[in-house]
């Protein structure tokens, strides 16, 4: 194979695997789906990767309208009404799941209008120790169905929701004990092929790590670790507390000196109401270093969403501060806090200038000492938000 055709199949599999979407609005209801389409796409997802070549996968069709009706109530039983319902409440809203419950009440509503729900079985029940082997063999198999349907022209969406009447479900199609239910997929051709790659999805480089959990990486990630690979520290928690009670806490420039061992105090400059080019004065203290002060200057302003802030020169900074708020429905926040040390100087890379030999080994300890802070701050504003402090 040449490399013009090693490019043309990886960007045949990259725009496959980047745009088929979770179909439901646009699933064509009136356009039969001949069962050897299915047959065929099955093939395609029986030649996924499986736990010691086991294949113990086994797929119902059901195309029996009668049949169909009958598991499209049992969805709407188990969780589809409560979805039309609150569809109706958030129309017109502009509610961040507007769009999305919008989508999967049109399913609910419609289910058994599909041409074919296909639901994918595995023989074998969980035993509950929390080891995942039974789904290793079968999740790959239903994702790669998906695939194989987009590149004929049809579309599904992967929903659980009939697993909350799964018996009922068993007895109905004479599922037998000791075979697990995994999803179920409404199948049809879709209206027109034009799907795009999701907006709103995290880089790579923002949801990787190296080496170690929460350690990331934002230049170039292969060789020794050092200091222009822009290494840092993300994580994430979730607070059951809006994002405006989460928000009022970040932007408190003093609040993570009550809880990390090297932050001490911080205080707003005098540049009147916080926003982007105000400044933050801060203390610190280190058992190696000693106490320093820094001026950091805010980057980013949005309320309840991102606060991020450069310490020392914005243009050259010794290191970038970053919170993110990603509401996730009223009543719950997703808090991101995120840390990048360098490109510009500071205590680290005075001591990795000092010791060069030694510079990963200095900088992952640095990471260290900075996720174990990071992390007592985000659990102490966890606990603030949600006692209501």
């Amino acid at each position: 194979m040449s490399a013009d055709d090693i490019t043309a199949h990886r960007d045949a599999i990259d725009t496959a695997l980047t745009t088929t979407r979770s179909v439901r609005r646009r699933l064509d209801f009136d356009r039969p789906v001949p069962a050897q389409v299915l047959l065929d796409c099955i093939d395609v997802a029986e030649q996924a990767p499986t736990g010691a070549g086991q294949s113990s996968r086994r797929w119902i069709i059901v195309r029996d309208q009668a049949t169909k009706a009958k598991l499209a109530e049992a969805y709407r039983e188990a969780g589809g009404s409560w979805m039309m319902e609150t569809a109706d409440r958030l129309e017109g809203t502009g509610h961040r799941l507007e769009r999305s419950m919008t989508s999967s009440a049109y399913l609910a509503a419609n289910l058994e209008r599909a041409p074919a729900l296909v639901i994918p079985t595995i023989i074998g029940e969980h035993d509950g120790s929390g080891r995942p082997g039974l789904f290793d063999s079968v999740i790959q198999s239903g994702w790669s169905f998906h695939i194989a349907l987009r590149a004929r022209g049809l579309g599904t969406t992967w929903t659980t929701m009939h697993l909350g009447k799964a018996a009922e479900v068993a007895e109905m199609l004479r599922i037998p004990a000791g075979v697990t239910q995994i999803a179920l997929f409404p199948v049809a051709y879709t209206i027109g092929t034009d799907f795009s790659p999701a907006s709103g999805r995290y880089p790579a480089r923002s949801i990787t790590f190296f080496d170690r959990y929460a350690n990331t990486i934002e230049g170039d990630a292969d060789g020794p670790l050092s200091m222009a690979q822009s290494p840092g520290v993300t994580i994430d928690i979730d607070i059951d507390a809006s994002a405006a009670a989460v928000w009022k806490l970040v932007i408190d420039p003093n609040l993570p000196a009550r809880f990390s061992e090297e932050f001490q105090a911080g205080h707003w400059g005098e540049i009147g109401d916080p926003g982007i080019g105000s400044t933050i004065i801060g203390t610190n203290e280190h058992p190696q270093i000693g106490t320093w002060e820094t001026t950091s200057h805010v980057t980013e302003f949005e309320v309840e969403q991102r606060f991020a802030w450069a310490v020392s020169d914005p243009e050259n900074p010794g290191a970038r501060w970053r919170f993110e708020l990603d509401s996730r429905g009223g009543s719950s926040t997703r808090l991101r806090y995120e840390l990048h040390l360098g490109p510009g100087p500071s205590g680290l890379t005075a001591a990795v200038d000092a010791n060069p030999e030694q510079a990963s080994r200095i900088i992952a300890g640095r990471q260290r000492e900075h996720r174990g802070n990071m992390e007592r701050v985000l659990r102490g504003i966890k606990d603030l938000a949600e006692s209501g402090s």
